[in-house]
């Protein structure tokens, strides 16, 4: 333990203290003034945060846990359970960090090689992976009860990973055309079709066991949006464009007049009536999926995405229950995380105790930008080691509750890295949107970009 806590203050001091400018004040005593701009500011939170996926990755897979906790407790044994959704959205963070020379693009590969070699040998349904899997046996691992087979949704945050890999290496040396091909085939593999369970919708799960026990419906707007999108792109088992939107877009009934905060929310939120859902659905399928200036006879989506964020920062400024550190210059951005209570969905309609989850603020800085740099320094100035530890930011606190858990998942901590880099220049977004299969379903569905 004393080891930890030296090592997070070392740490902590990187986040304070990185690029300070010094100057002697008129006492004679050294003073430090932070003069990080902008892009060293959120550079540095995506390196850190980049960590996860890297050094903390489970070891046989080389893919995401599904959680670390510094403090070394797991009550439900799985500290070497990986996550699919999570470990699509780690893998694009690995892209993002040779792009970045974070590490050396051998290293990458390497990683690359690892971790498709995984995913190619462990059980499969239908093409699709299970939520979750031990990664030291490869064995699946049920979400729950009925939940023991394959998960269309957290397939479609892996597929989009895949898609982005087969992009990035299609071109290269012989040993990366293999990784290509490799992602490729673990991309035409998956059965989209398969989950229409012969309707025009596609459902969530399907197992083995319990075949379409679960019997979950995927209709809009929530963040599975990018298995539509990938169903209907897919070379070898693609939907029709009617289950898109006959199902997703409920025959145009996704369509909605409601405003909060005098903000339109442009389509109906997956939610109770009149709610908005947390950040993260505006979020995961749009890591690849770049929204801006993307429409179809629904929404334009930029609007989408940028009014569910601007909806966050307003009801920060409303501040109604008045927690501590509420604001658009401070603490802001709601989503699925810890919370005081376990785990919770947090939106604007959902704070019982003011906890806030760092990603949702962080993630959105392409259609925020002002607002979650400001939220950055916020934590950086006034929270600081609090927040911060081994992999970056923590992933949640309230400042009202004195509350700050050193533990983090990585569903949260993927995307700030990807989404810093699509804010910077497009890395992700142009390697997926630039996906000829990709492009053919985005015109099939009646796309515009």
């Amino acid at each position: 333990m004393k080891k930890q806590i030296i090592y997070l203050s070392i740490l902590a001091g990187i986040l304070s203290c990185t690029s300070p400018n010094t100057a002697e004040n008129d006492t004679g005593k050294e003073t430090t003034k932070d003069t990080l701009s902008d892009d060293s500011l959120i550079t540095l939170v995506q390196k850190q945060t980049f960590q996860y996926f890297w050094n903390g990755a489970e070891p046989n897979s080389g893919l995401a846990r599904e959680r670390i906790h510094i403090d070394g407790e797991y009550p439900q044994n799985d500290e070497n359970v990986i996550t699919i959704g999570g470990s699509g959205f780690g893998l694009m963070a690995v892209l993002v960090g040779i792009h970045n020379g974070f590490i050396t693009k051998e290293e990458g590969l390497a990683r690359f090689e690892q971790a498709l070699n995984f995913l190619d040998k462990v059980d499969r349904f239908q093409g699709a992976w299970s939520h979750w899997y031990h990664g030291d046996t490869g064995e699946p691992k049920a979400f729950s009860d009925a939940d023991d087979g394959g998960d269309i949704v957290e397939t479609a945050f892996m597929a989009e990973a895949l898609i982005c890999i087969r992009e990035y290496y299609k071109n290269g040396n012989d040993e990366e055309k293999k990784i290509a091909a490799k992602a490729d085939e673990l991309w035409k593999g998956i059965n989209w079709d398969f989950y229409r369970n012969g309707k025009d919708v596609l459902y969530w799960h399907w197992s083995p066991k319990h075949e379409w026990g679960m019997n979950h419906a995927i209709q809009g707007f929530d963040e599975c949006m990018i298995a539509y999108i990938l169903g209907a792109s897919s070379p070898t088992h693609a939907i029709p464009a009617d289950t898109y939107h006959k199902g997703w877009a409920r025959n145009g009934a996704i369509r909605s007049s409601v405003t909060k905060y005098d903000i339109p929310t442009v389509l109906k939120h997956n939610a109770k009536e009149g709610e908005i859902g947390p950040l993260f659905w505006s979020h995961y399928s749009f890591l690849g999926l770049n929204p801006m200036g993307l429409s179809d006879q629904y929404a334009n989506y930029q609007d989408v995405v940028t009014n569910h964020t601007k909806i966050n920062i307003a009801y920060a400024n409303e501040n109604p229950k008045q927690f501590k550190g509420y604001g658009a210059d401070k603490g802001w951005g709601w989503t699925a995380s810890y919370s005081t209570n376990g785990y919770n969905a947090h939106h604007p309609d959902n704070d019982p105790t003011g906890v806030i989850s760092p990603t949702a603020a962080i993630s959105s800085i392409p259609y925020t930008p002002k607002e979650s740099i400001s939220f950055i320094r916020y934590l950086k100035d006034s929270v600081g080691d609090k927040v911060w530890g081994k992999y970056g930011f923590y992933d949640a606190y309230s400042e009202t509750e004195n509350w700050y858990p050193q533990r983090y998942l990585a569903i949260d901590q993927g995307p700030m890295v990807v989404m810093i880099q699509n804010f910077k220049d497009r890395f992700i977004w142009d390697l997926f949107m630039g996906a000829p299969d990709v492009q053919e379903g985005l015109k099939k569905l009646g796309f515009k970009y």
